[in-house]
């Protein structure tokens, strides 16, 4: 049975689940950044994914991929499946621009994460849900 690990669900917000992943959204508004887990217990590597779900994984990735860079127009797109703290199989998707605080360096140890307000979350995720709905009929929002 899938659980999410208790580091990932505290630092982001759950926007829904796509056939084989969990669609989170990291709770740092200095990034547009999107976490993809897939929905299947005990994994932490891509290889461990079956044949089936290694393409559907990639293809969720791709899909998350392209529309977040055609949305927020980065400079770059920084896709990894790190794991180093949190063991779950999660790939990062974090949009990159020249003018933000960590370029061109990791995202990752240079500042605290600085959480969207309320009304942020309420309209980004309201806006991922969509663009992802538009995409793929099978996603669920929550």
């Amino acid at each position: 049975m899938f659980e999410l690990h208790p580091q990932l669900a505290a630092d982001t917000v759950t926007v829904g689940n796509l056939p084989l992943c969990r669609v989170l959204l990291m709770n740092d508004s200095q990034y547009p950044w999107i976490i993809l887990v897939p929905q299947r217990s005990k994994v932490r590597e891509i290889y461990q994914l079956s044949a089936a779900d290694q393409r559907a994984c990639w293809q969720e990735s791709a899909m998350i991929s392209e529309l977040m860079m055609q949305h927020f127009k980065g400079d770059k797109l920084n896709v990894a499946a790190l794991g180093n703290l949190v063991p779950q199989l999660h790939i990062h998707h974090i949009v990159r621009f020249e003018t933000d605080s960590a370029w061109p360096q990791p995202v990752w140890g240079v500042a605290p994460a600085i959480p969207y307000s309320s009304s942020q979350l309420a309209i980004l995720k309201g806006l991922l849900t969509r663009k992802i709905q538009s995409t793929n009929k099978d996603f669920e929002p929550c």
